[in-house]
Protein backbone atom coordinates (compact mmCIF):
# COMPACT_ATOMS: atom_id res chain seq x y z
CA UNK A 1 0.00 0.00 0.00
CA UNK A 2 1.07 3.57 -0.65
CA UNK A 3 2.71 5.07 2.44
CA UNK A 4 0.51 8.20 2.33
CA UNK A 5 -2.57 5.99 2.23
CA UNK A 6 -1.25 4.01 5.21
CA UNK A 7 -0.73 7.26 7.13
CA UNK A 8 -4.30 8.39 6.37
CA UNK A 9 -5.81 5.06 7.45
CA UNK A 10 -3.75 5.10 10.63
CA UNK A 11 -4.77 8.68 11.43
CA UNK A 12 -8.49 8.44 10.67
CA UNK A 13 -9.45 4.81 11.28
CA UNK A 14 -6.71 4.13 13.82
CA UNK A 15 -7.64 7.08 16.04
CA UNK A 16 -11.31 6.06 16.03
CA UNK A 17 -10.53 2.44 16.96
CA UNK A 18 -8.16 3.55 19.73
CA UNK A 19 -10.90 5.71 21.26
CA UNK A 20 -13.43 2.88 21.11
CA UNK A 21 -11.05 0.34 22.66
CA UNK A 22 -10.15 2.82 25.39
CA UNK A 23 -13.81 2.82 26.49
CA UNK A 24 -13.59 -0.91 27.19
CA UNK A 25 -10.32 -0.72 29.08
CA UNK A 26 -10.79 -0.81 32.85
CA UNK A 27 -7.83 0.95 34.44
CA UNK A 28 -6.37 -0.96 37.36
CA UNK A 29 -4.34 0.53 40.19
CA UNK A 30 -1.46 -1.77 39.35
CA UNK A 31 -1.14 -4.42 36.71
CA UNK A 32 1.39 -6.93 37.99
CA UNK A 33 3.67 -9.09 35.90
CA UNK A 34 2.71 -12.79 35.96
CA UNK A 35 4.91 -14.93 38.21
CA UNK A 36 5.62 -17.30 35.34
CA UNK A 37 5.97 -15.50 32.04
CA UNK A 38 5.28 -17.88 29.18
CA UNK A 39 5.31 -15.88 25.96
CA UNK A 40 6.44 -12.39 24.92
CA UNK A 41 5.54 -10.67 21.65
CA UNK A 42 7.53 -7.85 20.09
CA UNK A 43 5.67 -5.73 17.52
CA UNK A 44 8.00 -3.99 15.06
CA UNK A 45 6.18 -3.84 11.77
CA UNK A 46 7.99 -1.47 9.43
CA UNK A 47 11.52 -0.63 8.22
CA UNK A 48 13.96 -3.48 7.63
CA UNK A 49 16.83 -1.58 9.20
CA UNK A 50 14.87 -1.11 12.43
CA UNK A 51 15.25 -4.80 13.20
CA UNK A 52 19.04 -4.50 13.05
CA UNK A 53 18.79 -1.56 15.45
CA UNK A 54 16.51 -3.71 17.64
CA UNK A 55 19.05 -6.53 17.87
CA UNK A 56 20.40 -5.38 21.28
CA UNK A 57 16.82 -5.41 22.56
CA UNK A 58 16.23 -8.92 21.24
CA UNK A 59 19.33 -10.13 23.06
CA UNK A 60 18.30 -8.24 26.19
CA UNK A 61 14.89 -9.93 26.23
CA UNK A 62 16.53 -13.35 26.08
CA UNK A 63 18.85 -12.47 28.96
CA UNK A 64 16.23 -10.65 31.05
CA UNK A 65 13.55 -13.33 30.70
CA UNK A 66 15.38 -16.66 30.40
CA UNK A 67 13.19 -19.64 29.73
CA UNK A 68 10.41 -17.63 28.12
CA UNK A 69 9.50 -17.82 24.47
CA UNK A 70 9.42 -14.65 22.47
CA UNK A 71 7.92 -13.89 19.11
CA UNK A 72 8.09 -11.00 16.64
CA UNK A 73 5.21 -9.54 14.60
CA UNK A 74 6.25 -7.66 11.46
CA UNK A 75 5.35 -6.91 7.87
CA UNK A 76 6.07 -9.89 5.64
CA UNK A 77 8.61 -7.95 3.55
CA UNK A 78 10.84 -7.64 6.65
CA UNK A 79 10.78 -11.29 7.67
CA UNK A 80 14.15 -12.17 6.14
CA UNK A 81 15.97 -9.61 8.29
CA UNK A 82 14.86 -11.28 11.53
CA UNK A 83 15.73 -14.69 10.06
CA UNK A 84 19.24 -13.41 9.28
CA UNK A 85 19.60 -12.03 12.82
CA UNK A 86 18.82 -15.57 14.05
CA UNK A 87 17.43 -14.45 17.41
CA UNK A 88 14.28 -16.58 17.38
CA UNK A 89 13.07 -19.72 15.59
CA UNK A 90 11.51 -19.11 12.19
CA UNK A 91 8.10 -20.33 13.39
CA UNK A 92 8.11 -17.58 16.05
CA UNK A 93 7.91 -14.90 13.35
CA UNK A 94 4.36 -13.65 12.73
CA UNK A 95 3.79 -11.68 9.54
CA UNK A 96 1.27 -9.34 7.94
CA UNK A 97 1.29 -8.67 4.21
CA UNK A 98 0.64 -4.97 3.59
CA UNK A 99 0.92 -4.92 -0.21
CA UNK A 100 -2.82 -4.42 -0.57
CA UNK A 101 -5.73 -3.63 1.73
CA UNK A 102 -7.30 -7.05 1.13
CA UNK A 103 -4.15 -8.95 2.08
CA UNK A 104 -3.57 -6.64 5.03
CA UNK A 105 -7.04 -7.29 6.50
CA UNK A 106 -6.79 -11.04 5.91
CA UNK A 107 -3.31 -11.39 7.40
CA UNK A 108 -4.14 -9.18 10.37
CA UNK A 109 -7.09 -11.40 11.22
CA UNK A 110 -4.90 -14.52 10.92
CA UNK A 111 -2.20 -12.92 13.08
CA UNK A 112 -4.74 -12.09 15.82
CA UNK A 113 -6.04 -15.66 15.79
CA UNK A 114 -2.50 -16.95 16.20
CA UNK A 115 -1.82 -14.49 19.03
CA UNK A 116 -4.83 -15.77 20.97
CA UNK A 117 -3.81 -19.35 20.32
CA UNK A 118 -0.29 -18.71 21.66
CA UNK A 119 -1.55 -16.57 24.61
CA UNK A 120 0.97 -13.82 25.24
CA UNK A 121 1.66 -12.51 28.72
CA UNK A 122 3.63 -9.45 27.54
CA UNK A 123 3.49 -7.42 24.33
CA UNK A 124 6.24 -4.89 23.60
CA UNK A 125 5.13 -2.41 20.95
CA UNK A 126 8.25 -0.84 19.38
CA UNK A 127 6.46 1.34 16.84
CA UNK A 128 6.72 5.11 17.29
CA UNK A 129 3.15 6.25 17.84
CA UNK A 130 1.59 3.95 15.25
CA UNK A 131 -2.05 3.33 16.14
CA UNK A 132 -2.08 -0.02 14.33
CA UNK A 133 0.57 -1.56 16.57
CA UNK A 134 -1.14 -0.15 19.66
CA UNK A 135 -4.45 -1.69 18.57
CA UNK A 136 -2.79 -5.04 17.92
CA UNK A 137 -1.17 -4.98 21.37
CA UNK A 138 -4.59 -4.47 22.98
CA UNK A 139 -6.31 -7.13 20.87
CA UNK A 140 -3.55 -9.65 21.62
CA UNK A 141 -5.06 -10.20 25.06
CA UNK A 142 -1.70 -9.74 26.83
CA UNK A 143 -1.79 -8.65 30.48
CA UNK A 144 1.23 -6.36 30.16
CA UNK A 145 1.23 -3.96 27.21
CA UNK A 146 4.35 -1.85 26.76
CA UNK A 147 4.58 1.03 24.29
CA UNK A 148 5.66 4.60 23.69
CA UNK A 149 3.34 7.23 25.13
CA UNK A 150 3.22 11.00 24.63
CA UNK A 151 2.51 11.96 28.26
CA UNK A 152 2.69 15.78 28.22
CA UNK A 153 4.23 15.89 24.75
CA UNK A 154 2.22 16.73 21.66
CA UNK A 155 2.48 13.18 20.44
CA UNK A 156 0.03 11.11 18.45
CA UNK A 157 -3.01 9.69 20.28
CA UNK A 158 -2.76 5.91 20.71
CA UNK A 159 -5.45 5.19 23.25
CA UNK A 160 -5.29 4.87 27.02
CA UNK A 161 -4.87 1.11 27.28
CA UNK A 162 -1.05 0.87 27.33
CA UNK A 163 -0.29 -0.06 30.94
CA UNK A 164 3.50 0.26 30.71
CA UNK A 165 3.86 3.70 29.16
CA UNK A 166 7.36 4.66 28.03
CA UNK A 167 8.31 8.26 27.36
CA UNK A 168 9.65 8.60 23.82
CA UNK A 169 12.95 10.48 24.06
CA UNK A 170 14.21 12.06 20.80
CA UNK A 171 17.63 12.64 22.39
CA UNK A 172 18.54 8.97 22.82
CA UNK A 173 19.41 6.46 20.12
CA UNK A 174 16.50 4.23 19.22
CA UNK A 175 18.40 1.09 20.27
CA UNK A 176 18.62 2.53 23.79
CA UNK A 177 14.91 3.34 23.72
CA UNK A 178 14.07 -0.22 22.70
CA UNK A 179 15.92 -1.34 25.84
CA UNK A 180 13.73 1.08 27.83
CA UNK A 181 10.66 -0.78 26.59
CA UNK A 182 11.95 -4.04 28.03
CA UNK A 183 12.90 -2.44 31.35
CA UNK A 184 9.41 -0.94 31.59
CA UNK A 185 7.87 -4.40 32.02
CA UNK A 186 8.75 -4.50 35.72
CA UNK A 187 8.44 -0.77 36.39
CA UNK A 188 5.53 1.12 37.92
CA UNK A 189 7.25 4.51 37.79
CA UNK A 190 5.77 7.45 35.88
CA UNK A 191 7.10 7.63 33.25
CA UNK A 192 8.50 4.13 32.91
CA UNK A 193 11.29 3.31 33.28
CA UNK A 194 13.58 5.63 35.21
CA UNK A 195 17.03 4.17 34.71
CA UNK A 196 20.50 5.58 34.08
CA UNK A 197 21.60 5.51 30.45
CA UNK A 198 25.24 4.51 30.11
CA UNK A 199 27.77 5.31 27.43
CA UNK A 200 27.74 1.78 26.04
CA UNK A 201 28.01 1.27 22.30
CA UNK A 202 25.68 -1.23 20.74
CA UNK A 203 26.94 -3.26 17.81
CA UNK A 204 25.10 -5.16 15.12
CA UNK A 205 25.79 -8.90 14.99
CA UNK A 206 28.31 -10.23 12.52
CA UNK A 207 26.57 -12.68 10.18
CA UNK A 208 28.86 -15.47 9.04
CA UNK A 209 28.82 -16.64 5.44
CA UNK A 210 30.38 -19.87 4.18
CA UNK A 211 33.26 -19.39 1.74
CA UNK A 212 31.30 -21.47 -0.79
CA UNK A 213 28.38 -19.03 -0.65
CA UNK A 214 30.66 -16.04 -1.23
CA UNK A 215 32.45 -17.94 -3.97
CA UNK A 216 29.21 -18.63 -5.85
CA UNK A 217 28.32 -14.95 -5.81
CA UNK A 218 31.83 -13.99 -6.96
CA UNK A 219 31.65 -16.36 -9.93
CA UNK A 220 28.18 -15.08 -10.81
CA UNK A 221 29.32 -11.45 -10.75
CA UNK A 222 32.46 -12.13 -12.75
CA UNK A 223 30.52 -14.14 -15.35
CA UNK A 224 27.81 -11.48 -15.70
CA UNK A 225 30.14 -8.48 -15.49
CA UNK A 226 33.65 -9.49 -16.62
CA UNK A 227 34.66 -5.81 -16.81
CA UNK A 228 34.84 -5.60 -13.00
CA UNK A 229 37.34 -8.46 -12.62
CA UNK A 230 40.56 -7.51 -10.82
CA UNK A 231 39.10 -4.22 -9.61
CA UNK A 232 38.08 -2.97 -6.21
CA UNK A 233 34.30 -2.77 -6.27
CA UNK A 234 32.44 0.18 -4.74
CA UNK A 235 28.68 -0.18 -4.30
CA UNK A 236 26.34 2.81 -4.37
CA UNK A 237 22.66 2.81 -3.47
CA UNK A 238 20.83 5.86 -4.83
CA UNK A 239 17.26 4.91 -3.88
CA UNK A 240 15.41 6.52 -0.99
CA UNK A 241 13.08 3.58 -0.39
CA UNK A 242 9.61 4.44 0.87
CA UNK A 243 10.79 7.96 1.77
CA UNK A 244 12.38 9.59 -1.32
CA UNK A 245 13.13 12.76 0.70
CA UNK A 246 16.01 10.77 2.29
CA UNK A 247 17.84 10.40 -1.04
CA UNK A 248 21.07 12.22 -1.83
CA UNK A 249 20.64 13.97 -5.24
CA UNK A 250 21.00 11.67 -8.23
CA UNK A 251 23.42 14.06 -10.05
CA UNK A 252 25.68 13.84 -6.97
CA UNK A 253 25.71 10.05 -7.19
CA UNK A 254 26.62 10.35 -10.89
CA UNK A 255 29.52 12.69 -10.08
CA UNK A 256 30.70 10.38 -7.31
CA UNK A 257 30.56 7.30 -9.55
CA UNK A 258 32.47 9.13 -12.30
CA UNK A 259 35.17 10.17 -9.85
CA UNK A 260 35.61 6.60 -8.61
CA UNK A 261 35.75 5.23 -12.15
CA UNK A 262 38.41 7.77 -13.17
CA UNK A 263 40.59 6.41 -10.37
CA UNK A 264 40.31 2.84 -11.59
CA UNK A 265 37.59 1.45 -9.35
CA UNK A 266 34.58 -0.57 -10.45
CA UNK A 267 31.16 0.77 -9.41
CA UNK A 268 28.05 -1.31 -8.83
CA UNK A 269 24.67 0.42 -8.49
CA UNK A 270 22.55 -1.59 -6.05
CA UNK A 271 18.87 -1.28 -5.22
CA UNK A 272 15.44 -2.78 -5.75
CA UNK A 273 13.89 -3.52 -9.13
CA UNK A 274 11.97 -0.27 -8.87
CA UNK A 275 15.33 1.55 -8.75
CA UNK A 276 16.18 0.50 -12.34
CA UNK A 277 15.68 4.04 -13.61
CA UNK A 278 18.24 5.31 -11.12
CA UNK A 279 20.70 2.63 -12.19
CA UNK A 280 20.19 3.43 -15.86
CA UNK A 281 20.65 7.14 -15.22
CA UNK A 282 23.98 6.60 -13.47
CA UNK A 283 25.22 4.22 -16.17
CA UNK A 284 24.16 6.63 -18.92
CA UNK A 285 26.01 9.48 -17.24
CA UNK A 286 29.20 7.50 -16.59
CA UNK A 287 29.40 5.62 -19.91
CA UNK A 288 32.02 3.24 -18.53
CA UNK A 289 31.94 -0.59 -18.74
CA UNK A 290 33.22 -0.76 -15.15
CA UNK A 291 29.99 0.85 -13.94
CA UNK A 292 27.40 -1.94 -13.71
CA UNK A 293 23.72 -2.00 -12.85
CA UNK A 294 22.98 -4.33 -9.93
CA UNK A 295 19.48 -2.97 -9.16
CA UNK A 296 17.19 -5.96 -8.78
CA UNK A 297 20.20 -8.27 -9.19
CA UNK A 298 19.80 -9.88 -5.79
CA UNK A 299 16.59 -11.64 -4.90
CA UNK A 300 17.21 -11.71 -1.15
CA UNK A 301 18.91 -9.60 1.50
CA UNK A 302 21.34 -12.43 2.11
CA UNK A 303 22.45 -12.33 -1.52
CA UNK A 304 23.01 -8.60 -1.21
CA UNK A 305 25.07 -9.18 1.93
CA UNK A 306 27.16 -11.77 0.09
CA UNK A 307 28.06 -9.07 -2.46
CA UNK A 308 29.04 -6.85 0.48
CA UNK A 309 31.70 -9.46 1.30
CA UNK A 310 33.18 -9.01 -2.18
CA UNK A 311 33.12 -5.21 -2.35
CA UNK A 312 35.39 -2.69 -0.66
CA UNK A 313 32.89 0.04 0.23
CA UNK A 314 29.16 0.78 0.11
CA UNK A 315 27.84 4.34 -0.20
CA UNK A 316 24.14 4.68 0.53
CA UNK A 317 21.27 6.81 1.71
CA UNK A 318 19.85 6.29 5.18
CA UNK A 319 17.97 3.00 5.07
CA UNK A 320 18.35 -0.76 5.03
CA UNK A 321 21.65 -1.21 3.11
CA UNK A 322 23.67 0.76 5.66
CA UNK A 323 22.32 -1.37 8.51
CA UNK A 324 22.89 -4.60 6.56
CA UNK A 325 26.48 -3.52 5.92
CA UNK A 326 26.94 -3.33 9.70
CA UNK A 327 26.52 -7.12 9.80
CA UNK A 328 29.30 -7.72 7.24
CA UNK A 329 32.99 -6.73 6.94
CA UNK A 330 32.33 -3.90 4.47
CA UNK A 331 32.76 -0.26 5.59
CA UNK A 332 30.05 2.19 4.62
CA UNK A 333 29.32 5.86 3.98
CA UNK A 334 25.75 6.83 4.87
CA UNK A 335 23.88 10.08 4.20
CA UNK A 336 21.53 11.51 6.82
CA UNK A 337 19.49 14.71 6.68
CA UNK A 338 15.71 14.29 7.07
CA UNK A 339 16.54 11.86 9.89
CA UNK A 340 19.37 12.08 12.37
CA UNK A 341 22.15 9.56 13.06
CA UNK A 342 21.84 10.49 16.75
CA UNK A 343 18.60 8.46 16.71
CA UNK A 344 19.05 6.04 13.82
CA UNK A 345 22.79 5.80 13.22
CA UNK A 346 24.12 2.34 12.31
CA UNK A 347 25.47 0.05 15.03
CA UNK A 348 28.77 -0.08 13.18
CA UNK A 349 32.18 1.38 13.99
CA UNK A 350 33.20 0.97 10.34
CA UNK A 351 30.49 3.36 9.15
CA UNK A 352 31.13 7.01 8.24
CA UNK A 353 28.12 9.31 8.52
CA UNK A 354 27.54 12.53 6.58
CA UNK A 355 25.02 14.82 8.28
CA UNK A 356 24.78 18.57 7.61
CA UNK A 357 22.58 19.30 10.63
CA UNK A 358 20.53 22.18 9.24
CA UNK A 359 18.10 24.23 11.30
CA UNK A 360 15.20 22.12 9.99
CA UNK A 361 16.89 18.74 10.39
CA UNK A 362 15.67 16.22 11.26
CA UNK A 363 12.20 16.76 9.78
CA UNK A 364 11.08 13.12 9.79
CA UNK A 365 10.07 12.43 13.35
CA UNK A 366 7.82 10.25 15.45
CA UNK A 367 5.63 13.29 16.02
CA UNK A 368 4.75 13.82 12.35
CA UNK A 369 4.40 10.15 11.43
CA UNK A 370 7.61 10.61 9.41
CA UNK A 371 5.71 12.85 7.02
CA UNK A 372 8.16 15.65 6.24
CA UNK A 373 6.91 19.21 5.73
CA UNK A 374 9.79 19.73 3.27
CA UNK A 375 8.83 21.10 -0.14
CA UNK A 376 11.13 18.54 -1.78
CA UNK A 377 14.17 20.80 -1.79
CA UNK A 378 16.18 18.69 0.66
CA UNK A 379 19.01 21.16 1.20
CA UNK A 380 20.19 19.02 4.14
CA UNK A 381 21.40 16.44 1.62
CA UNK A 382 22.25 18.81 -1.20
CA UNK A 383 24.74 20.56 1.08
CA UNK A 384 26.78 17.33 1.27
CA UNK A 385 28.97 17.84 -1.82
CA UNK A 386 30.28 15.00 -4.00
CA UNK A 387 33.92 16.10 -3.67
CA UNK A 388 33.71 15.70 0.12
CA UNK A 389 32.28 12.22 -0.21
CA UNK A 390 34.76 11.22 -2.92
CA UNK A 391 37.68 12.37 -0.77
CA UNK A 392 36.44 10.32 2.20
CA UNK A 393 35.72 7.29 -0.01
CA UNK A 394 39.23 7.38 -1.49
CA UNK A 395 40.73 7.70 1.98
CA UNK A 396 38.82 4.62 3.11
CA UNK A 397 39.67 2.66 -0.03
CA UNK A 398 43.37 3.54 0.15
CA UNK A 399 43.44 2.01 3.62
CA UNK A 400 42.56 -1.41 2.17
CA UNK A 401 45.81 -2.17 0.39
CA UNK A 402 46.52 -5.47 2.16
CA UNK A 403 43.77 -8.02 1.62
CA UNK A 404 43.92 -11.79 2.07
CA UNK A 405 42.67 -13.46 -1.16
CA UNK A 406 39.34 -15.22 -1.27
CA UNK A 407 40.62 -17.74 -3.84
CA UNK A 408 43.84 -19.67 -4.13
CA UNK A 409 46.76 -17.40 -4.99
CA UNK A 410 47.28 -19.22 -8.27
CA UNK A 411 43.77 -18.16 -9.34
CA UNK A 412 44.20 -14.47 -8.57
CA UNK A 413 44.19 -11.82 -11.22
CA UNK A 414 46.54 -8.86 -11.31
CA UNK A 415 46.10 -5.90 -8.99
CA UNK A 416 44.34 -2.76 -10.12
CA UNK A 417 45.72 0.76 -10.22
CA UNK A 418 48.15 2.09 -7.60
CA UNK A 419 48.68 -1.34 -6.05
CA UNK A 420 45.18 -1.52 -4.61
CA UNK A 421 43.72 -4.97 -4.09
CA UNK A 422 41.43 -6.17 -6.83
CA UNK A 423 37.83 -7.35 -6.82
CA UNK A 424 39.08 -10.90 -7.47
CA UNK A 425 41.37 -10.60 -4.44
CA UNK A 426 38.82 -9.33 -1.96
CA UNK A 427 38.75 -11.81 0.92
CA UNK A 428 36.90 -12.72 4.07
CA UNK A 429 39.40 -13.97 6.64
CA UNK A 430 41.37 -10.73 7.06
CA UNK A 431 38.23 -8.64 7.19
CA UNK A 432 36.81 -10.78 9.95
CA UNK A 433 39.89 -9.95 12.01
CA UNK A 434 39.16 -6.24 11.56
CA UNK A 435 35.79 -6.50 13.29
CA UNK A 436 35.69 -4.92 16.77
CA UNK A 437 35.68 -7.32 19.67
Amino acid sequence: MNIDFQRKIDRVVGTFICRILSLFYQKAEKVTVPANIGNILVILLSEMGSHVLAYPMYQYIKNRFPGTKFYVLLFESNREVVEILDVIPSDHILTINNESMGRFIRDTAHALKKMHRIKFDIVIDCELFSRLSSILSFLSGAIIRVGFHAYTQEGLYRGSFINRKVLYNPYHHISEQFINLVDAVNSNAIPTPKRPVGSRKFRAPYVHFAQEEIGRMKRRLCDDFPEIRNRQLVLICAGGGALPIRAWPLPYFCQLASGLLRRGYAVGVIGLKKDKDLGNAILSRCKNPRCVDLTGYTGTIRELMSIFHLASLVITNDGGPGHFAAMTPIPSIIFYGPETPALYGPLDEKAVVFYAGLSCSPCLTAYNHRNSPCDGDNVCLKSIHPHEVLAKALEMLEGQRTVVPLVDKNERGSSSVDGRSSFAETGIDQRESELPE
